[in-house]
């Protein structure tokens, strides 16, 4: 006897989940201007790599011969595929059944997302598409009572995601309204993105917030991109869905597949040559201490061509945070941008920094420091802010990471704040341009002076005077004299210099993951 009717039914129910809502729910997704998730997934990952876990989960409804009615698939799609050759879980919503918020079936796969990844210690990518639960609940309305909440023994949800992102890289995107869970799925990743005209990212909806406060706002003034492009919730703004997928290889290129490996060498183009000195980087910091230079352009000008891929742009910007590689091997880049306060440490500065030290210390990158600090933020908007707390656990973060740093003093160099920018035995150099002290000249010369120069019969003329005369006495040479620095360097031999560095400090890097604890189980 035959069981080809049975395996008829496998291929029929697995033909109608591909359907997800049917042909008029994926034509509206259409019509706004997003793909299913399916599409999402087959846009990101190689070929026909794509292997889905329980592809037939979900609800069938039977007649009273059993034979198969109607079937509806679970609203969260999920499996293991390629990206780039190498392995990931992937999965999302299914926005074109109940608007994303999960079915039963569609629960347990989005629960199982996080297990998958750890099981087989590969990065996690989720495509987000929803408002998490419903007070409907998940399940048919009258078919009879559930027990309330999940039992004593149940592992917190929260757990999973904590575990996961100790074990691999974790991409998540906003691809449409993400609000409740969705939205802490979101920021509970190494790599977050959103859409910048399709896609808002919510704690609560317009409804939930009106009802609140009685202020009706639409999800873009709540939570569209250019709230969030400034609030640190993502880190990339993307133009369109092909952005996104592109934004996620790339950063994906930079990072192992699990903790327990590190970063490939990128092989891909012509490698750059570990000798150029760029000629621009011994003018590139002006003589006039008062005048800005483009700190972006200098890094690019070490760092090996096209590599520089800057997280977190509009938040924090008096800092900059990127991935970048050196030969080919990956980095992680931290630098002042003087065109914001000079540079200076500010409260939501010190979060992004101390947020990226502990991210390449999770994934052992290196770290090349950029020293142009003049301190933390001051004034009363700075103490409001908490800035010194911050500061500080930026520094905490940095003298107890445990990857290689080496710090690049380009400019300045004052104040507590400067912590943050060298790590633990790390190693130092320093340009011609280079100044440090306690305060910047300004501040000190200001506070240490103020009677001369109020006195004076040309009190700016006298300022000016002292400020000059100590900016003289700041010369880096002392320093390197005294061994305070590893090397005082020709800016134009910035990138071989470092090159040279990170040949040295490879082999620390194989000790850290040899030495990174066991998966938790």
């Amino acid at each position: 006897m035959s069981w080809k009717e049975e395996v008829d039914e496998i291929a029929k129910r697995r033909e109608l989940a591909k359907r997800m809502g049917g042909e008029e729910a994926v034509a509206k997704q259409h019509e706004r201007g997003r793909l299913t998730i399916r599409e999402r997934i087959e846009g990101l990952v190689d070929g026909e790599s794509f292997r889905e876990q329980g592809p037939m989960a979900g609800h069938a409804e039977v007649d009273e011969e059993g034979r198969l009615v109607s079937f509806t698939p679970g609203n969260y799609v999920l499996g293991l595929a390629k990206v780039d050759g190498r392995p990931v879980a992937i999965g999302g919503e299914d926005f074109t059944q109940r608007g994303g918020s999960p079915n039963p079936a569609g629960i347990r796969k989005s629960v199982y997302a996080e297990e998958l990844a750890c099981r087989y210690r590969v990065p996690l990518i989720r495509f987000l598409e929803g408002g998490g639960g419903s007070v409907r609940g998940t399940g048919k309305q009258g078919a009879g009572p559930r027990p309330a909440g999940d039992p004593v023994f149940s592992r917190p949800r929260f757990e999973s995601f904590a575990h996961v992102m100790a074990t691999a890289p974790v991409i998540s995107a906003a691809m449409g309204a993400v609000a409740g869970f969705p939205a802490a799925r979101l920021v509970a990743s190494h790599f977050s993105i959103m859409t910048r005209e399709t896609s808002q990212v919510l704690i609560a909806g317009p409804a939930i917030v009106e009802r609140a406060f009685g202020k009706l706002l639409t999800k873009d003034e709540l939570g569209g991109a250019k709230v969030h492009a400034k609030s640190g919730v993502v880190d990339c703004v993307a133009d369109d869905e092909a952005h996104v997928f592109e934004l996620m290889r790339q950063f994906l290129s930079y990072l192992p597949t699990n903790v327990w490996q590190l970063a490939p060498r990128h092989s891909g183009g012509e490698v750059d040559d570990r000798n150029r000195c760029e000629e621009a980087l011994l003018e590139i910091i002006p003589r006039d201490r008062k005048q800005v230079y483009k700190m972006r352009d200098l890094i690019r000008a070490v760092v090996d061509r096209d590599s520089f891929f800057e997280l977190t742009a509009g938040y924090g910007r008096t800092q900059i945070t990127a991935l970048a590689r050196l030969e080919g091997r990956s980095v992680g880049v931290i630098a002042n941008d003087p065109y914001f306060y000079a540079g200076s440490m500010s409260a939501d500065g010190a979060q992004k920094v101390e947020r990226f030290i502990k991210f390449c210390d999770t994934f052992h990158l290196p770290i090349l420091s950029f020293v142009d600090e003049p301190g933390f933020l001051i004034g009363p908007d700075a103490e409001k802010a908490g800035t010194i707390r911050y500061g500080v656990d930026a520094i905490m973060a940095a003298v107890t990471s445990r990857v290689p740093w080496a710090s690049v003093i380009v400019r300045k160099m004052y104040g507590v704040a400067a912590a943050a920018h060298f790590g633990p035995e790390g190693t130092v150099f320093t340009w011609p341009s280079a100044e440090a002290g306690a305060l910047p000249i300004e501040g000190g010369v200001a506070v240490a002076f103020r009677r001369e120069i109020a006195e004076a019969a040309d009190p700016e003329a006298k300022r000016r005077e002292l400020e000059d005369a100590f900016a003289r006495g700041r010369s880096p040479f002392p320093r390197a004299e005294a061994f305070g620095v590893h090397d005082l360097i020709d800016p134009r031999t910035t990138r071989p210099v470092l090159c040279e560095w990170l040949d040295w400090a490879e082999p620390l890097l194989q000790e850290l993951v040899a030495t990174t604890p066991p998966p938790r189980r």
